[in-house]
């Protein structure tokens, strides 16, 4: 067995269409880096396989007859944690299923191709996310049952006032939750708090209503030109770059295309960037788990700006990537776990 083979990725295919298995098996099977070790028509069998193959990923439909991927997946999370990356529907039923899959532990999803001129792209994105799995630590657990986001929450208080500030959020792999989780304790008169969450453009509707049940604060999917308020927090919709701008004296949430960052678009660079652009020291920069460096250069323009970064703990990150980059760059000003970082927000506000 040469170097290559050993440090293939190994992926088990979850999915009852025998057509989209073989399109996965053909476009995974494409890349030498990755090896495709089984497929399975149902999760009863994949759990069967899982415990013989141990592949480092599984691709997920949650669409399944028997027992729903998500219920599978929640199993698999509960008893033996693996990479799981949901391969969904674009249907708002299958976007919907696909953001709890993200909560309950799956650390992507991918919609499906649409149509034939789709695939490519498909294919394309499936592969890096798979060879980038490969190269950072992930730390997959169960999710918490306990009351932790229902103690936050009754322990959100107030300022008193909202400060002449503005809280900017970035987070990828494994950020629904942590997100989530820092907005639900979140006083109810915090500053304008913007996030940039990676993640598909069909699903960031849903998880800001998501975000909004859950939250004290009002959470919405930002719009062009919409005027920034105390107590709101803004996610940026997938596919637009989200940043902070000012018209006849009111902050404004402005989104642009661009080019990706990162090869991301939102990018936590760019609202970064713009919010220390715009609020010089009046900044506070939040870096939650994340594959990547997607924030590091943002965080150095808010330090430049006189702003500060704060930084989410190895110990609750479930990709310890984005905040080990912003720490190393020495521009972290604090590290917390992600319970107690509502509390080191508020303290620096």
């Amino acid at each position: 067995m040469n170097v290559t083979e050993r440090h293939r990725s190994r992926i088990l295919i979850v999915d009852d269409s025998a057509v989209i298995r073989r399109l996965l098996a053909t476009s995974l099977g494409a890349d030498p880096e990755i090896e495709v070790v089984a497929e399975a028509a149902d999760v009863f069998t994949a759990n069967e396989l899982i415990a013989v193959h141990r592949p480092d990923v599984v691709t997920l439909d949650l669409e399944m007859p028997r027992m729903d991927g998500l219920a599978f997946l929640r199993h698999l999370m509960k008893h033996n944690p693996t990479a799981v990356i949901v391969v969904s529907s674009f249907t708002p039923a299958g976007s919907a299923a696909s953001l709890e899959a993200l909560h309950a532990g799956a650390v992507d999803v991918i919609p499906k191709p649409q149509n034939p001129q789709a695939v490519a792209s498909f294919a394309v994105r499936l592969r890096r996310r798979i060879r980038d799995l490969r190269t950072c630590a992930l730390h997959l657990r169960p999710i918490a049952t306990d009351d932790g986001t229902d103690r936050a929450r009754r322990s959100a208080s107030t300022l008193g006032r909202a400060p002449q500030a503005i809280v900017a959020i970035g987070a990828s792999t494994g950020g629904p939750p942590a997100v989530e989780r820092v907005l639900a304790a979140m006083p109810a008169d915090s500053p304008p708090i913007l996030i940039v969450q990676h993640m598909p453009a069909n699903f960031t509707r849903l998880f800001a209503k998501h975000l909004d049940e859950t939250s004290t604060i009002t959470v919405v999917e930002a719009t062009h030109q919409q005027p920034l308020k105390a107590g709101t927090a803004y996610l940026a919709p997938g596919d637009h770059h989200l940043t902070v701008g000012q018209h006849e004296g009111t902050l404004r949430a402005v989104l642009r295309r661009g080019p990706l960052v990162h090869r991301q678009r939102p990018s936590v660079d760019v609202l970064f960037e713009s919010a220390a652009a715009v609020m010089g020291p009046a900044v506070l920069g939040v870096v939650l788990t994340g594959m990547g460096s997607d924030g590091v250069e943002g965080a150095r323009a808010i330090a430049r700006a006189g702003g500060r970064t704060l930084t989410e703990s190895e110990a609750t990150c479930v990709v310890y990537g984005m905040p080990r980059a912003v720490k190393e760059a020495g521009l972290s000003v604090g590290e917390a776990r992600i319970e107690d970082m509502p509390a080191a927000i508020v303290s620096r506000l």
